[in-house]
Parts: structure tokens; sequence; C-alpha cells
């Protein structure tokens, strides 16, 4: 789950404690040029206010009205299309040809969700069915792999924590990273035990943490949706977070380094108890070459590199 749906459900939570109505829109289905893809979120409260989008304000308008006026009263979601002929995309500003297939819940449980929120906090993954007919939804364990659905009796959506990235340093080249990072919708922790870098370092958007980077990252506990980079330059703390990440299921672990130091840095590894299979995972030296010679130029680099890895991206190798 991105942030810009958490965000959703945490208004539409907050919005039901204190005893507004909400309905909540599900984008379903889409054909053509659609602006936001199935699964996006909008919820609308009965005083006409919103949080998050299913059109990128196309349709938005228009959708309000019809809860306000209409579905807020009924029980059972609602099916709800937009853009069917050209002329109705063009009305909608609808990218040409662009249909939109939205399930409205007017009566989304509040139960439910707070158990969703309180799911995603602690990085589970989770499965929210709706049952089309009565409404009611279940909550059950999910996974990665899961695929969007939605048929005539129910709709099935997974969600999940946010892609985490994890830096083991609080340094300068370490700080733009993790703006980079946050700015592309991780949740940033940083961890470094040396005082140096600690005492000033108090900033809302990020974790701090000042234990020892192997014990945080087992405490933390590392899922395919986390990142892990070392960028401190001191092998004492570098190496005992990579001992402990490339034996995780993290879709990235790199380290700062040239190539001989990336060289020796494997060699290390291979001494304790990690495998040739579980050393070959580091990516280094970290991030993409681009010419990169500043600290903030570095940071777009390794940014880059987690980037194309979460997508599947083919990288060029490292000469």
């Amino acid at each position: 789950m991105n942030s810009t749906d958490l965000s959703v459900l945490n208004s539409a939570v907050n919005w039901l404690r204190a005893g507004h109505s909400v309905a909540i829109a599900t984008v379903a289905q889409t054909w053509g040029s659609a602006p936001r893809p199935v699964g996006s979120w909008l919820a609308i409260r009965d005083d006409g206010q919103v949080a998050g989008s299913v059109s990128g304000g196309c349709v938005e308008d228009d959708l309000i009205r019809r809860v306000q006026t209409e579905i807020l009263t009924r029980n059972t979601p609602e099916m709800v299309v937009y853009g069917v002929s050209q002329q109705e995309a063009a009305r909608f500003g609808l990218p040409c040809g662009g249909t939109l297939r939205l399930l409205v819940e007017p009566k989304p449980e509040l139960v439910v969700l707070e158990k969703l929120l309180e799911a995603i906090s602690t990085h589970q993954i989770i499965c929210r069915t709706v049952n089309l007919s009565s409404g009611k939804s279940i909550l059950d364990q999910g996974s990665r792999h899961d695929e969007f659905l939605c048929t005539e009796q129910e709709m099935r959506t997974t969600y999940g924590p946010r892609w985490r990235l994890v830096i083991i340093g609080a340094g300068q080249l370490s700080l733009y990273t993790a703006d980079f990072a946050i700015a592309s919708d991780f949740e940033v922790i940083v961890i470094d035990p040396r005082e140096e870098y600690a005492e000033g370092l108090n900033r809302n958007d990020l974790i701090f943490n000042k234990g020892m980077p192997d014990d945080v990252l087992l405490e933390i506990g590392i899922d395919p949706h986390t990142a892990v980079v070392a960028l401190t330059h001191d092998p004492k703390l570098d190496d005992m977070a990579l001992m402990e990440a490339l034996k995780s299921p993290a879709f990235y672990v790199g380290a700062l380094g040239s190539r001989k130091n990336t060289q020796k840095r494997k060699e290390r590894l291979l001494e304790f108890d990690l495998n040739q299979d579980q050393v070959d995972k580091l990516h280094g030296p970290v991030g993409l070459y681009i010419g990169a010679l500043t600290p903030p130029e570095i940071a777009v680099s390794i940014l880059a590199e987690i980037i194309a890895v979460k997508y599947s991206v083919s990288i060029p190798k490292k000469n």
C-alpha cells in the first residue's frame, strides 16, 4: 500500500470515528488510458470532503454529488461507470477512450478498517474481501502475489506495508538518500549507533535508531518489500548489517565502496555464515553509473538502482 492509499484509509477511519457518514470508492476496472490503476481508493465524507483519487480529478466532482445525493442513503455497494462513450469520456475529461468502473461502498465497517490499518502498521499483508450483495467485508492473510479481483459477487483487494528503505549510517550521503527515498514513497529507517552522527538528527519524516545495525535489522524484520543499503564506510558497521540483510528476503541489498573494496568485502562475508548465492545478492559499488560526484548525485544513483530492482528492470553489469 502506498502512502496515498494509506492516507485514504487513515482519513476514512478518523471520519467514521468522529461520527461522519463515509463512502469508499475503489477503481474496480479500467479500459483505455485510465489515469489511476485498479485498487486506487477515494474516501468521500458526507459533507463532500475527500481523500485520495480515482481519476486524477476528472470524475470526482460528479462522484461526490452522486454519493451525497444518492449512494450514502443505501446499504449495499454500487458499481458506477464513467466514460462508456467517447462523448462521456470527453465530458468528464478522461483520456481518449478511457473508462472507469468504480465500486462505491456507502457503509464501510469501521471495525474492519481499523483492523486493516493495524495490520498494515505491523507490516502484515492483508486481503479484504467485500461481498457485493451485503456490503460486508472480511479480512484474511494475503500474499504479495495476490492480484486485484472484482466479480459480480465480490471484490478482493490485497493491502500491505509501504516499501521500506533501511539506511545504515546517518552521514550526509545517507540523508540525501533518505530525502530522495521519502519523495519516492518509501518508509525510511536510518540506523547509526555513533553518537557524533546521532546528535542533531531530529526529523519526523524518517525513523532513526541508535542501535547496532545487525540487532536492529533482526528487530524490525526484513521482508521482500525492504531494501537495505550500507553507507557508513565503516566495515565494522556495514558488514554487520550486510551479514543479516543478505540472509533476509530483502529485495535489494547494497553497500558503498569502490570495486576493489567491494570485492574485498565479498571475500570477508564468505568467511562468515554466508554462502556464495547470498553474497552475490550484494549490489556494489552501490548505485547506477551516471557519473555522479557529489553526495546528492550519488544519492540519485542509489535510488535509481533501488527503484530499477523494485520494478525488475534489467541493470547494466558493472565492469
